[in-house]
């Protein structure tokens, strides 16, 4: 059985919680459970993220059984096997295992969304100008097919309060607003955006509403029954730290009918349910779905509420040093309604490519340098293997370059 599984994968050590709050508490104990390079300062855990050697070790085993015995693993056992891993999801999701599928990656969960809409010419998505590329492509893909309308409202920083955000992105749903599209965590910006809010109005104003939440699982809590967002997409490989390629896609019940994946294959049929319509899709590797279960477990026997505190706080403490060395302002107010273990930390004009490149040859610093708007920031991920030591490193590096590619 799965559960007997994913028991045998999870080695849990001694939390220390007690007493006064340690920034760098478990960071070390906890770096060496995954399989990153020791010899590297990894600050970029939000791009693909990083799986513990524990779940790795059960999406091996998944591996191995498939191997072992091809048909009845995919033949036989696939379906019960995947209904058991989206139930326990679900139960981490705060919604009912029907309305979840497994995809490859939140960005395969939007097109899939996207592209079963039947959207007319002149009908606006309503969007933000801080999403993520890969979507702002597939938008411009579908309105290029349609005729729609893919409306990009400016949100400036700094950011103030969330009452200020809600009323300023409303002001541009018009009359031909069909759908709203918003990252719940922004990948250029790492901001934190009151999606739920968003929901509810769109939901009495009659608009479809598409989160992309490929940062929010595992860095944020969810609860997708309370969000109320129409559709619903996240990755499980970046903070849950699944393996590569587990991610979800979430539809509301009354939208399971006229969803259409986006390969037709042997569960599709007119009758099918939204599971039975997408669950099968030919021959893969399902294996990073099945080890899904393992890292929630993972983090649970961790005290991942604990660890997430503790790198909220040293994200915090990296947005006050690089504040001190730029003399920036930041980005948002400094509370989790904003950001909580993804920041962007802005700096000077410079030569962004030589700064990222330098700070990997020089220092073995991994983070991703940004330019968005035509302003420049480095994105760190704090991630519970990151320590105080890291942030520090980090910051004497970009102290010691930047003179050096400014200009």
């Amino acid at each position: 059985m799965l559960d007997e599984t994913l028991t045998k994968c999870i080695h849990p050590y001694p939390t220390r919680h007690e007493g006064k709050f340690d920034p760098t508490m478990n960071a070390r104990e906890l770096r060496d459970l995954f399989l990153l390079d020791p010899s590297v300062i990894f600050l970029n855990h939000g791009s693909f993220g990083a799986c513990p050697q524990p779940v790795f070790d059960t999406y091996q085993r998944w591996q191995r059984e498939l191997e072992r015995q091809p048909v009845l693993f995919l033949g036989r056992r696939a379906d019960a096997l995947l209904d058991e891993a989206r139930a326990h999801l679900a139960a981490y999701l705060g919604t009912q295992a029907d309305n979840l599928v497994f995809v490859a990656n939140a960005t395969v969960g939007g097109n899939t969304v996207a592209r079963a809409l039947k959207l007319k010419p002149g009908d606006e998505i309503l969007t933000t100008d801080h999403e993520y590329g890969a979507m702002d492509k597939t938008w411009e893909f579908i309105c290029g097919k349609t005729g729609a309308v893919y409306v990009r409202h400016r949100v400036p920083l700094p950011v103030t309060t969330q009452e200020a955000f809600i009323e300023s992105f409303w002001s541009a749903v018009t009359p031909r607003t069909r759908v709203i599209f918003m990252s719940h965590i922004t990948s250029p910006t790492a901001l934190r955006f009151p999606i739920e809010a968003i929901c509810r109005r769109a939901r009495e104003a009659g608009i479809v509403t598409i989160i992309d939440g490929a940062h929010a699982p595992g860095q944020i809590p969810l609860d997708l029954e309370a969000i109320g967002a129409d559709f619903y997409t996240g990755n499980c490989h970046k903070w849950l730290c699944a393996p590569k390629g587990a991610a979800f896609l979430y539809a509301r019940p009354e939208h399971h009918a006229a969803s259409e994946p986006l390969v037709v294959s042997w569960g599709w049929s007119s009758e099918a349910t939204f599971v039975q319509k997408h669950q099968w899709q030919g021959t893969r590797d399902i294996a990073a779905y099945l080890s899904i279960p393992a890292a929630i477990d993972f983090q649970a026997a961790h005290d991942w509420d604990v660890v997430r505190e503790r790198c909220h706080e040293l994200a915090r403490h990296a947005r006050r040093r690089m504040t001190e060395i730029t003399g920036l302002e930041a980005i948002s107010p400094d509370s989790r309604d904003w950001f909580m273990q993804l920041a962007a930390m802005p700096i000077p004009a410079c030569d962004g490519a030589a700064l990222q490149r330098r700070l990997w040859e020089e220092h073995r610093i991994e983070i991703p340098f940004v330019n968005w708007n035509g302003g420049h920031s480095l994105r760190i991920s704090v991630q519970g293997y990151t320590t105080a030591e890291d942030v520090e490193a980090l910051m004497s590096a970009v102290a010691a370059l930047l003179p050096e590619c400014v200009g």
